[in-house]
């Protein structure tokens, strides 16, 4: 790999998690695409990390997402299984036999009006199999290295996005994607609901035996792996997938990193049906458990304001217009969180891996952190970063996105800081000479030392970790319009009239935390499921959770919760 890039093999189980993957792989691909010099130094992040160069069988590079992705039969639409870079129509139609030939062909979906004119701007696949790009101007992929532009793709409408690789815009590699035939992705039957039926299909030879394939295939091609991000959905049967994969890799891949991202959508879709909410709930708590058994590290992300059976209003951002009921939306907003709290161990040059940032925020067995963003991080051109961050007060800086509650009554023990978009000349205070100092932060003569010190005051013995990095989010189309009027191209915000121009970057706030709200937030499902009445759900015990199963989740459920509670952080 070049540049001695630390890689990272990604994991994407679920639908929900597809969706969060496509914005995600959607923002790397964005940021390939900055036209760029080539006496300019590398940017602050590796997309090596993330990324493995290839061939196609007619010798074309390819840059493509270092991806294994597991959905059910009836997810990918109109995207191909093996994807559309190393298809050869020639091979396809090399058939040995000489007798009457039937052809039997599955109805193709018809791309989507985005797809369909994001296809046309960027190439063809041709008759002879060879796909034709015109321009990639990323120094990466098929193309040359051009600062040529390319054409704008539009929006893609809320009502055109069914699945999420509706919107994807990157190519992935034929071994990336590996389909559950067994269970349905739509309709009311064969459905992957229960921790059970997820746990039993990585006990199957068949997708066994497929992700190890996968797995050796994109490890040995590694020089230097620091592990393993898995994005799993929680409410569903994929947090029994998640709980076996992250068992797969604990045992095979010792030492290595494995960083859990526990998906649930937006709460408000489960309103209306109780035994999807009971199922959520018992999903949930199995997977926390099984997954922080195996894992280095799980981060449950949800707008949603609770884990528990009631319902709780979605969080709020003061500049954000989004429907917590659609997927497309809340995805797009978790994804730009991951992408930023994910930054410590996607540097060119940092000594943090995903092993160290796991054991600076997993000590005494809080293996369980929370996330919280701030989207976008609110600066007013005409103010600097010390000015903004004084503004927020004694509050917390970020919104919580790990459904546990309000963290202001809360305590941290310890926590990863990410603020990253924001021009240099906003790092420090420009006041003029002689002008009374407002806060000891005006007086940072650098914008890392002005994020650190004020870590310091809002959690004084608390062991902190801080990034500050020049480049944004990008959150250029196919992102979803969620921004106010009142936000600039670059997402900072106006000062005077909206200029009526698209928002296509974004500074962000990003941080995990090992946070004491996790003793209530456990504690609370743990409540919550002791008064449950199983014989309700004799259904998702006969989908292979037995009663003593559950007893035993109850009791490592509270012992988890014990471990945020009260204590002294790390530094004492």
């Amino acid at each position: 790999m070049a540049g001695g890039a630390r890689e990272v093999l990604t994991l994407q189980l679920g639908h929900f998690a597809g969706f969060v993957g496509a914005h995600w792989w959607n923002q790397q691909d964005a940021a390939l695409r900055e036209p760029t010099d080539a006496s300019e130094p590398p940017g602050e992040l590796c997309p090596d990390v993330l990324y493995r160069t290839g061939r196609t069988l007619h010798g074309q590079e390819t840059y493509t997402p270092r991806l294994i992705l597991m959905d059910l039969k009836g997810s990918l639409n109109s995207l191909q299984q093996e994807g559309g870079l190393y298809r050869d129509t020639q091979l396809d139609a090399a058939i040995a036999w000489q007798g009457k030939l039937t052809t039997h062909k599955e109805e193709v979906h018809p791309k989507t009006p985005y797809l369909q004119n994001l296809l046309s701007a960027e190439g063809v696949l041709s008759s002879d199999g060879i796909w034709r790009v015109t321009s990639i101007p990323s120094g990466k992929g098929p193309a040359p290295r051009t600062t040529a532009p390319t054409p704008k793709p539009p929006v893609p409408t809320e009502g055109s996005i069914r699945v999420w690789s509706d919107f994807l815009r990157v190519h992935l590699h034929p071994r990336s994607i590996c389909m559950i035939q067994k269970y349905n992705h739509d309709g009311e039957a064969g459905r992957l609901e229960a921790f059970g039926q997820g746990e039993s299909v990585l006990k199957e030879p068949r997708y066994l035996e497929e992700l190890e394939d996968r797995l050796h295939f994109y490890v040995e091609e590694c020089d230097y792996l620091q592990g393993f991000q898995i994005l799993c959905d929680l409410h569903d049967g994929f947090s029994g997938v998640g709980a076996k994969a992250s068992e797969l890799l604990h045992d095979e891949y010792s030492g290595r990193g494995i960083v859990t991202w526990g998906l649930l959508p937006g709460p408000c879709s489960l309103r209306q049906e109780p035994q999807k909410n009971v199922y959520r709930l018992l999903n949930t708590a199995f997977g926390l458990v099984h997954l922080s058994a195996h894992s280095s590290l799980v981060c449950p992300l949800s707008l949603g304001g609770s884990l528990g059976l009631r319902p709780e209003p979605p969080v709020h951002f003061p500049h954000l217009h989004y429907d917590a009921t659609l997927p497309f939306h809340c995805s797009a907003i978790l994804a730009t969180a991951l992408d930023t709290v994910t930054v410590p161990y996607r540097l060119h040059s940092s000594p943090v891996s995903m092993v160290h940032l796991a054991d600076m925020l997993n000590f005494s067995g809080k293996k369980v952190v929370t996330a919280g963003a701030t989207i976008p991080f609110p600066l007013v051109p005409s103010q600097s970063l010390p000015d903004t961050l004084v503004q927020f007060g004694g509050a917390a800086p970020w919104t919580p996105l790990s459904a546990c509650g309000d963290p202001s009554e809360t305590r941290c023990f310890a926590q990863s800081v990410v603020l990253r978009g924001l021009d240099r000349v906003y790092h420090t205070s420009q006041l003029p000479p002689g002008t009374p100092v407002p806060s000891v932060l005006h007086t940072c003569p650098t914008g890392e030392e002005v994020l650190a010190q004020y870590l310091q005051q809002q959690q004084p013995r608390v062991r902190s970790s801080s990034h500050l990095l020049l480049t944004p989010c990008k959150v250029g189309p196919p992102y979803p319009h969620l921004f106010s009027s009142s936000l600039s191209q670059q997402g900072l915000v106006l000062d005077g009239p909206p200029t009526g121009a698209a928002v296509e970057s974004i500074p962000v706030l990003g941080a995990l935390c090992s946070s004491s709200s996790l003793n209530r937030t456990l504690g609370d499902v743990a409540e919550e499921l002791t008064k449950l009445d199983l014989r309700r759900w004799a259904s998702f015990l006969d989908a292979g959770v037995e009663q003593g199963d559950l007893e035993e989740l109850l009791q490592e459920l509270r012992s988890l919760a014990q471990c945020y509670q009260g204590g002294d952080s790390l530094v004492d």
